[in-house]
């Protein structure tokens, strides 16, 4: 089997770029993205494929995804980071914002697994992490669109 491939979202900095690192260190190929500009950078140090967007566009992903067939030609793991959805008390959180967390926790996840299934099942497996770092310095209970009453 040739070497393996991950994609990581939201690498840009903190837990997304720590994870890059370490995958990288133990002899994946990266594909990197971040809404800031950071994953590019890194994917620079890292000799990866680095890309700007936002897990909660869908061409977002389908470029991800597509560039890393194009440069790599399969995906072994993606580990779909995403930041925090809105807060504040329970009663003023607005539809908007309860929408921009359903796209930043949930919906992602379905994008990401629509577009990368199919390759994992065509190539024989592959793994999937979800995660997010709502909550990284103190954990609360409300999730996923944190709430106070």
């Amino acid at each position: 089997m040739s070497e393996k491939v991950a994609i990581v979202t939201a690498a840009g900095k903190g837990m997304g770029a720590a994870i890059a690192k370490e995958l990288s260190n133990t002899g994946y190929k990266l594909a990197l993205m971040s809404p800031s500009g950071g994953a590019e950078e890194l994917a620079k140090t890292l000799g990866g494929l680095g890309l700007t967007g936002s897990v909660t566009e869908v061409a977002d992903l389908e470029k991800l995804v597509a560039l890393t067939i194009e440069r790599y030609g399969r995906i072994d793991a993606v580990v779909n980071h995403t930041g925090h959805p809105p807060k504040g008390p329970i009663l003023e959180i607005s539809d908007a914002d309860w929408h921009k967390g359903l796209d930043m926790l949930l919906l992602n996840v379905v994008r990401m697994s629509k577009l990368v299934t199919p390759i994992m099942i065509k190539q024989g497996g592959g793994a999937f992490v979800n995660i997010s770092t709502y909550a990284v310095f103190e954990p609360e209970s409300t999730f996923p669109v944190s709430g106070t009453l």
